[in-house]
């Protein structure tokens, strides 16, 4: 941390957090591989002897990272999340209705307030204290067949699976929860997935989060973390995102993509000549998790993206 001492002790505090959120996030993401792995090993490697190109085959030190929201899926995966947890009883209305509230503020003033967020985290984290994970898990997996199935970009998902035929290993890179972000990377039969780690003690929540949200610069101290345990060599890396936010973690790597990029990151790529991709109907940018109106199903989409703040690790 001495590296870090010509900031302020805000900005190490901010930065030290990153790091740590980046490094719980890789940490999860490999044991749930790993455990995934027990039961369904790894397909072996293409080989080498096929034609090279982008993804080149073969290459073990490459990897592919992709965001999750309006990237990999249409709209949040944590409003989708949101409205079957409200279905299924999860929540209270006044909860449900307080976290949209504060979701749609956030979102709306596009402010990140320090203490707003710090508010808005621990009522998110509050509502999972006490769960069980295997239990978010559980309902993770119905909410996936109900919500999220039929809303993965095709497109996108045709990009995945090119570096996976290549060889390659492909990680969801997403501040939603690391427990639905595992699911589905395993349904979309990808590598694995780095989310917002949730502290849990004996398989129940504390109500605490490891680091912060795994948001902006804390996505690429993820990457670099990973990066650093599998051995990939960041330059041969790929990266695919929609928000400007995730320009830390696709300048991280030697093959970044804006996939349908919101009008700052496509003004950003344009500049530095990254590809473009865009797979929108009339390049309308998705804004899931803004609530549009005063009814249930609204809430139940803000509080999904809420949810977002809460849960994760094992």
């Amino acid at each position: 941390m001495a590296a870090l001492g010509w900031l302020t002790p805000r900005r190490r505090s901010a930065t030290a957090r990153s790091v740590l959120a980046g490094e719980a996030a890789a940490e999860a993401g490999l044991k749930s591989t790993q455990a995934q792995e027990t039961l369904e090993p790894r397909k072996p490697r293409a080989s080498r002897d096929e034609t090279p190109g982008f993804p080149v085959v073969g290459d073990a030190r490459a990897a592919a990272f992709f965001d999750l929201d309006n990237t990999v899926m249409q709209g949040a995966a944590l409003f989708h999340f949101g409205r079957g947890l409200y279905k299924r009883k999860f929540f209270q209305r006044r909860e449900l209705a307080r976290f949209a509230w504060q979701q749609t503020w956030f979102r709306l003033a596009g402010v990140e307030d320090p203490e707003h967020m710090q508010d808005a985290r621990e009522s998110a984290l509050s509502i999972v204290k006490g769960h069980r994970v295997a239990e978010l898990m559980s309902i993770g997996e119905e909410i996936y067949d109900e919500y999220m199935a039929d809303r993965i970009w095709p497109g996108t998902r045709a990009l995945a699976q090119a570096h996976l035929d290549a060889g390659q290993q492909v990680w969801l890179v997403t501040a939603a929860p690391v427990e639905t972000a595992t699911i589905i990377a395993r349904r979309l039969g990808l590598t694995g997935a780095l989310g917002t780690v949730a502290e849990s003690v004996g398989g129940v929540y504390t109500g605490k989060l490891v680091g912060e949200p795994l948001h902006g610069p804390a996505k690429a101290e993820a990457v670099r973390a990973l990066a650093a345990r599998e051995g990939f060599d960041l330059d041969r890396c790929a990266a695919y995102s929609d928000s400007h936010n995730d320009i830390p973690m696709l300048s991280l790597v030697g093959h970044p993509y804006a996939i349908n990029p919101d009008s700052k990151l496509r003004k950003h790529a344009r500049r530095l000549d990254w590809r473009l991709r865009d797979y929108r109907t009339g390049r309308k940018a998705a804004k899931v998790g803004i609530p549009a109106a005063a009814g249930v199903g609204a809430l139940a989409g803000g509080t999904a993206a809420a949810v977002a703040l809460h849960r994760r690790r094992r």
